[in-house]
């Protein structure tokens, strides 16, 4: 008898994450996959980019709109609300043995509590990690105290989920997706990336992708304007932006980069580059700035450098390639002068990617396709010895 196994998935980034997972599960012949789409997913703010989902060759099982018509904490605090009815009923309907979700976002939460009110055992995936600066950081522990399987990025964060009271045998350190997504991904040629996004590279070109510190709303103008005049003054600089996610804040920094785009002819946005095109113009960058999580867990098996900007990620293990900073313009320009330095660029080639070496997708089917379900929804806290 096959085992059910339902992925949830919000968004482009964590979908990337979560892709070959997907793939490797649907491939089993003891697993069926299951797909809820949602969140900025069916947002054509965001670029609707549930359909990369479908392009991708997956049958999606339901599609859950949060009706996420802008940043308001209103907005997210009902889109909520709406995903605990709707993925109730979906449960119902699909009736999963396992559901799988991948982090912190929070349209997870609203899965994460009707998994536990409805009885069905929850995997979860890249807990124990921190990020200060965000309220995701308490949407994350919440989901580890929900969740029944853990699979983490290292033992770092093993220790992490254990000091949470989870069963050392319900946590499994796999290493991080994005390093499996790195590693199977067939990236564009410079010229069949240029084309794709209607650009062309400079002699100096940065990647940017800057997010809302939803803890530090009230500065939340404030920084992104210091990037921003730290960025007016580079020269012979093309700069390329991912825009920001659907995060209490994001519209008016869309405003103020878009703004920033449209005043210049050397920067370019883009609203979802999708993974391919996203890793493949990571390959020829010459650095990655701003405070996505990407920066941490992905570029550095890129070899190239990453510019951490804020408080966002603070607490994340970081690579030798990162370069945190605060998110003041002097400092910002310090930053991209030390990733431009020989000296800098010399420690590159040997980077090591703290999130490992690959195989995460593997050793999680692995598991979840053998592991015992009876009984594992009841759990003990774990106390440390």
């Amino acid at each position: 008898m096959t085992r059910k196994i339902l992925v949830i998935t919000g968004s482009r980034a964590e979908f990337g994450l979560l892709k070959y997972l997907m793939s490797n599960i649907d491939k089993d012949s003891n697993l069926e996959l299951q797909i809820i789409a949602t969140g900025t997913h069916l947002s054509p703010k965001h670029g609707l980019t549930v359909i990369e989902i479908e392009e991708a060759g997956f049958l999606i099982n339901a599609k859950l709109d949060l009706n996420l018509v802008d940043d308001s904490n209103k907005t997210i605090s009902q889109a909520i609300a709406l995903g605990m009815t709707g993925f109730t009923d979906e449960f119902k309907k699909l009736k999963p043995d396992l559901i799988i979700v991948l982090g912190d976002r929070f349209e997870l939460l609203p899965a994460a509590i009707s998994a536990l009110i409805s009885r069905i055992p929850l995997a979860h995936i890249h807990g124990g990690e921190t990020t200060e600066g965000a309220y995701d950081e308490a949407i994350r522990h919440s989901i580890t105290k929900m969740s029944h399987l853990h699979f983490v990025g290292n033992n770092e964060y093993a220790k992490r989920v254990i000091q949470l009271g989870e069963h050392p045998d319900r946590v499994f350190t796999v290493g991080g997706l994005g390093v499996d997504a790195i590693k199977q991904t067939k990236l564009l040629t410079k010229k069949e990336l240029e084309k794709s996004m209607n650009f062309e590279f400079g002699d100096k070109n940065l990647l940017v992708t800057y997010h809302p510190e939803t803890l530090n709303y009230n500065n939340e103008n404030y920084e992104i304007l210091e990037l921003i005049n730290a960025l007016k003054q580079l020269q012979n600089t093309k700069i390329i932006f991912t825009m920001p996610n659907a995060d209490s804040g994001s519209k008016r920094l869309f405003e103020i980069i878009n703004e920033f785009i449209n005043e210049n002819s050397h920067v370019y946005g883009y609203e979802s580059l999708g993974q391919v095109k996203y890793l493949s113009c990571i390959s020829f960058v010459d650095g990655v700035l701003g405070n996505s999580s990407s920066g941490l867990l992905e570029v550095p098996s890129m070899q190239k450098g990453t510019i951490n900007i804020g408080d966002r990620q603070k607490g994340r293990l970081i690579a030798d390639s990162v370069i945190n900073c605060r998110p003041i313009k002097n400092e910002i320009l310090s930053a991209i002068k030390r990733l431009y330095s020989e000296e800098f660029q010399s420690l590159l080639p040997q980077t090591k990617n703290p999130y490992g070496d690959g195989g995460a997708s593997k050793k999680i089917v692995a598991t979840i396709k053998d592991i015992n379900l009876k009984g594992i929804i009841k759990k003990s806290f774990y106390d440390l010895p």
